[in-house]
């Protein structure tokens, strides 16, 4: 009898210990920190000013009531609601050759500081790249990188998500400035 429960105790201890190593959390592969995919692209922002017309590739459609659609507000811009389709590059010349276009929106949210709320896609269509990635989140734009959310996207890019970040790569009063954005995708299919 004593050795009858010293084999069933020990069976028992034997089936503990391997049924905790068998399990889920065991086996499940840990996440993997580095990206999938890694990505470098410029775009170009020039606001219209009511003088360029031709060469504008963004406006501000939405003012507060001090405000003017045609120059940006004081007050860190607060208020300032603002529509753009820039040219993107994959350097940081603004007459290369584009390989996509930014296309959304950004607005100036707070009165104390110079910042704005991001909302934007790239959208590929060149032999490297096909379809788009969109982006969204808070740009504090005093700081000299920022991070912003990839959302997902199309096309080469379905269902994607990561980390943008964007840099003020150079800037030219309130009429011109071009953003580095530097990609890290984590989900890539």
């Amino acid at each position: 009898m004593e050795i009858t429960r010293f084999v069933f105790s020990l069976l028992f201890l034997v089936m503990m210990t391997v049924g905790s190593s068998g399990s889920p959390n065991h086996w499940r592969r840990k996440r993997v920190r580095e990206p999938c995919k890694k990505l470098v692209f410029y775009f170009h922002d020039i606001i219209y000013n009511g003088h360029n017309s031709k060469n504008a590739t963004s406006a501000i459609v939405g003012t507060p009531a001090w405000g003017n659609r045609t120059i940006l507000a004081g007050q860190n811009h607060f208020g300032d609601v603002v529509v753009f389709d820039d040219p993107i590059t994959l350097d940081n010349n603004l007459h290369s050759a584009p390989v996509g276009r930014a296309q959304g929106f950004y607005i100036y949210d707070k009165k104390e500081i110079f910042t704005a709320w991001l909302g934007f896609s790239f959208v590929f269509n060149s032999t490297q790249h096909k379809g788009s990635i969109n982006f969204a989140g808070a740009d504090p734009l005093m700081n000299k990188t920022r991070d912003i959310s990839v959302i997902g996207g199309t096309g080469d890019f379905f269902m994607t998500r990561g980390v943008a970040t964007l840099s003020t790569d150079a800037f030219e009063g309130e009429v011109y400035f071009r953003l580095r954005a530097d990609i890290n995708l984590f989900e890539c299919w």
